[in-house]
């Protein structure tokens, strides 16, 4: 998929060259000099013209007529040199790596000497995969018929004087990208294609891929495990629930692993606090938890970090029947600590109860989960930023190093004990789910972390983040995959 040459720009044969070009004297950028006098002066001519631009994110086609290999130059503005990062270096790249998909355009070469040399050029090779990856990346469609403006982007030959570990690190980035992409593949699919039991089998594929260690627990067995907030929630419901347990060894011993609990509720009613008709759509996607902790163990499984992570995902929906549970039902949790139901529609936290609760069980030292959790995070934080909240800052510190790096911003949210006690007022039961909608975000961070208890704990509320109203640089409209990249990334960091 990826290579390296130091082959020079005019003999270079490709489809399409991609070439850096910054807001700075153009004589002093070599490469951009080397093209314009082999194509005669005319870049110059463009440039004045304004039909190539240096602008920041903008993209320019140029064809060579033959003056040199390449039968197309895309220009890809790179804005001040000195204002560059790898963060704006992906999101420019994402357009030009969206241009050529929309071409129709499956292999091209990237003069990469042109975008960064010297020290940090593996950092923004890497970035520049994951562009690749996540980009041009379509979402599944039912149409009976399709018009398929785009093809997939599958080749790309590096061009550059340093060719040291530029390859592994856009086979790392690609395999970041992927894992988003995965993600927003399962966020996308509707309910009715993706039940609590569909989802276990996409993850025992994932599993098998990368000799992942795999156990789907089926309701005999959750129901063995004592898991009954997580069967409260399956009440309703005719499709049986599971529990997903996926064991990445990346280390010589299974010890001490990182746990990832990714909130799988296929679709949500609400159940018997039942959403309004406008709040229903789009309820598919609450299980972008478990879509994100599934991309990241794919992730892992190609880049294969010095980590043991063991992925728990609760599956079901949350449906109404005779047979679901009601608001003022008391539940018995898999940790024994008892639930009072204030609120069917706030049922995402005790599925997660009880993965937590088998986490700690079962060795893990450090816990991140990640849920759609609630519209208060959206009020508080909008669609950019995901909420976070911890019971340990130095584990918050690597999630956030980790999202830093791939540019899924987080921000922290109080878990204060005053915030604590409200999840534990209620006159016949040890906890209830839904105090109030008060600081609503931070209740229902609170309500999983009292199930985390002193295990270093860091909980990701992708409610706002998990969906984009709009196209934007890294991908179409619709899920996001946010996350997918951050836990996978968080792993690498391990030393």
């Amino acid at each position: 998929m990826f290579k390296v040459t130091n082959e020079s720009i005019e003999k270079h044969r490709t489809e399409a060259l991609v070439v850096g070009l910054y807001e700075e004297n153009k004589e002093l950028q070599t490469i951009y000099q080397q093209l314009n006098d082999k194509l005669n002066g005319e870049l110059d001519e463009l440039v004045q013209s304004g039909d190539i631009s240096n602008h920041n994110n903008s993209v320019s086609k140029v064809h060579t007529f033959s003056l040199i290999e390449a039968k197309r130059i895309y220009f890809i503005g790179l804005g001040k040199r000195d204002e560059r990062t790898v963060h704006t270096v992906r999101k420019a790249f994402g357009k030009v790596f969206k241009q050529l998909s929309q071409d129709r355009i499956g292999q091209a070469s990237i003069q990469l000497d042109s975008v960064i040399t010297g020290e940090g050029q593996a950092d923004y090779v890497e970035a520049i995969a994951e562009s690749m990856a996540m980009a041009p990346h379509q979402l599944q469609t039912y149409h009976t018929e399709r018009d398929e403006k785009s093809i997939e982007l599958t080749n790309i030959n590096y061009l550059t004087e340093q060719s040291a570990g530029v390859v592994e690190a856009a086979n790392t980035g690609y395999a970041l990208g992927n894992g988003a992409n995965i993600a927003r593949h399962l966020v996308n699919l509707p309910g009715n294609l993706l039940t609590a039991s569909d989802l276990a089998t996409f993850a025992e594929n994932i599993a098998a891929k990368h000799n992942i260690e795999i156990e789907v627990f089926d309701q005999a067995k959750i129901e063995e495990y004592g898991m009954g907030a997580l069967l409260a929630v399956n009440q309703g419901s005719e499709e049986p629930p599971r529990f997903i347990v996926m064991k990445y060894q990346g280390k010589e011993k299974w010890e001490d692993p990182v746990a990832f609990v990714g909130k799988g509720i296929t679709f949500d009613t609400g159940g018997y606090s039942l959403k309004p008709k406008d709040g229903i759509i789009g309820m598919k996607m609450d299980m972008g938890g478990a879509a994100s902790v599934i991309g990241a163990m794919d992730a892992i499984g190609h880049i294969k970090p010095n980590e043991n992570v063991m992925a728990l995902i609760p599956a079901t929906d949350n449906m109404i029947s005779h047979t679901a549970y009601k608001p003022d039902d008391v539940i018995v949790s898999m940790s024994g600590k008892t639930i009072e139901v204030r609120n069917t529609d706030a049922e995402g936290r005790l599925a997660m109860a009880d993965a937590v609760t088998y986490a700690r069980q079962n060795g893990a030292v450090k816990i991140v989960d990640v849920a759609t959790l609630t519209g208060g995070v959206v009020v508080a934080l909008g669609d950019q930023v995901t909420g976070a909240m911890t019971n340990n800052d130095d584990w918050l510190n690597e999630i956030k190093h980790a999202s830093q790096q791939v540019d899924e911003p987080v921000w922290q949210l109080p878990y204060l004990d005053v915030y604590q006690k409200q999840v534990r007022k209620s006159h016949i039961a040890d906890l209830n789910n839904s105090p109030g909608r008060k600081a609503h975000a931070v209740m229902a961070g609170c309500f999983v972390g009292a199930f985390a208890e002193d295990t270093p704990w860091v909980h990701l509320d992708i409610a706002g983040t998990a969906m984009a109203d709009s196209e934007h640089d890294l991908g179409p409209k619709g899920p996001t995959g946010v996350m997918a990249r951050t836990l996978a990334k968080a792993m690498m960091n391990v030393k």
